[in-house]
């Protein structure tokens, strides 16, 4: 299988096979009790595409509860593709919109999409707006009319529409169908059930977290992970905490629930909740420096982004230097050029992240920033805001990274860096010190001989996964007083 295919498994969370049942009209998830004769099954790549062949979702495993996952193993515009309309871009634009972005015409869009997932770019859409709102009914005591917009829809008519034809039932009879259990009650905000395919290694990732956390905009305190974010020019603030062994807990104070489904994406999205580890774990295993450090991390994934420039600004600022200095000088570009946001100090946050706008024309002096990495910054956030450089991940690695390093003061390391938290499966910053010196460490070899063309080929095409491992492997010896080195790896 190439490289290219192999990427395809791990960009989303892909899992596959839901089973339609023909007497009953009934399609559940994977796993599921349930255990119909094999002759009257039918097989789906996707909850949708059992839907659109006319079957409704199980009430006992309620596939509907979990986001719409896919395989994808013939078509990397395909995989592309559905991340973005995971990221919104249908609930406002068109399948024409979506073709642009990823270079095809429309029709040959749908044709490959019918091909793949069974499914049109829309309904795989639709679909995934309509189980976000019953979840939304189930979980919430939002109105009907809170859920519709919450959920991408334009109108409640839409979202009346689109539960009769998936769930056969208005959002009233869902919302009175609801079991005891499902619904959630804060003391504060408005909870959800963020749900993924376990495990999760959460005391690792958070770890990974708690390190490189931004003061002032991000907090990691016990089990719990804790950002500014903005709504619309209005400032809001998630918690992520454990909720259960296949389950986070969001707790989301928002302004407004409009588009509350693009948040909890991007909620998914910090931890990598929509990537199946399972390919990367069972191809890594066999690498004798890689394979016993999975071990202590089961169902490790990379560490993902809030927002691909917030990540582009910090790997910036941590060129060459440790993650301390790089954490001391960000947080003075937040103090003075990121809007203070009050009434947090509870949470120990002030500040939303600044935007590109204002650090593409900001006087970074006088903050422990060179003039080249102050340059830098303010080219990056530029390409930001005029367009030229595209974060939305509709771009293949080799070609996010060539726009990258095309920025002056960005090189292989940056790009690969930001590629890697971006979600791209075979991202490494092969330079990285940190990883050179944990490798050198763990297999015996002297640092001198590691550089950044010489790692091993058979990680490929999972090497962002070894990248975190080694990273990890590398926080503990240090916890554990194995490693007296300065850990520099510049994010």
């Amino acid at each position: 299988m190439s490289i290219r295919s192999n990427f395809l498994h791990l960009c989303l969370s892909f899992v596959n096979d839901y089973s339609a049942v023909v007497t009953t009209g009934i399609y559940c998830k994977p796993g599921c009790a349930g255990r119909p004769h094999p002759e009257n099954v039918r097989h789906f790549q996707t909850a949708a595409a059992a839907e659109v062949a006319g079957f409704r979702a199980c009430l006992r495993c309620r596939p509907y509860r979990y986001e719409p996952t896919v395989s994808v193993t013939g078509s990397n515009l395909v995989c592309r593709g559905v991340q973005l309309i995971c990221d919104g871009v249908l609930d406002g634009g068109t399948e024409a919109d979506l073709g642009t972005r990823l270079g095809v015409s429309p029709r040959h869009l749908r044709r490959l999409f019918d091909q793949h997932l069974g499914v049109t770019p829309d309904q795989l859409a639709r679909s995934r707006r309509a189980h976000f709102a019953r979840r939304l009914l189930d979980d919430t005591d939002l109105t009907v009319t809170e859920v519709a917009f919450a959920a991408g829809f334009g109108s409640v008519r839409q979202l009346n529409r689109a539960t009769l034809e998936i769930f056969r039932a208005n959002p009233s009879e869902l919302r009175s169908q609801r079991r005891s259990s499902d619904r959630l009650v804060a003391d504060g905000g408005l909870s959800l059930r963020i749900y993924f395919e376990p495990p999760l290694p959460w005391d690792s990732l958070l770890s990974y977290f708690r390190t490189r956390a931004i003061a002032g905009v991000e907090t990691v305190s016990d089990d719990t992970y804790c950002r500014t974010i903005e709504i619309d020019g209005d400032p809001g603030v998630i918690e992520l905490s454990p909720g259960g062994s296949d389950h986070l807990l969001l707790r989301a104070h928002l302004p407004h629930w409009e588009g509350l489904i693009h948040y909890v994406q991007r909620a998914r999205r910090l931890f990598n909740l929509d990537v199946d580890t399972s390919l990367a774990i069972q191809h890594l295993k066999q690498d004798n420096v890689i394979g016993p450090l999975l071990d202590r991390y089961p169902g490790l994934r990379p560490p993902g982004t809030w927002d691909p420039y917030e990540v582009g600004i910090r790997a910036i600022v941590g060129q060459q230097i440790s993650v301390a200095a790089a954490n001391t000088i960000i947080a003075r570009i937040v103090k003075r050029h990121g809007t203070a946001v009050t009434g947090l100090g509870d949470l120990g946050l002030s500040h939303l992240f600044p935007k590109a706008e204002v650090l593409a024309r900001s006087d970074l002096a006088g903050l422990g920033l060179n003039n080249s990495r102050q340059r830098a910054i303010a080219t990056f956030s530029s390409s930001v805001v005029d367009g030229t450089l595209d974060l939305s991940r509709s771009r293949e690695l080799d070609q996010l990274i060539k726009s990258l390093t095309s920025i002056p003061g960005l090189g292989q390391w940056t790009a690969q860096y930001i590629a890697l938290r971006m979600g791209e499966a075979d991202a490494f910053p092969a330079t990285d010190l940190g990883l050179r010196r944990t490798f050198a460490s763990i297999s015996g070899c002297d640092l001198s001989e590691i550089t950044g063309r010489n790692w091993p080929t058979n990680w490929q095409p999972y090497r962002a996964t070894a990248a975190i491992c080694l990273w990890l492997a590398g926080t503990l010896s240090r916890q554990e007083g194995t490693d007296n080195n300065v850990y520099s790896d510049h994010s």
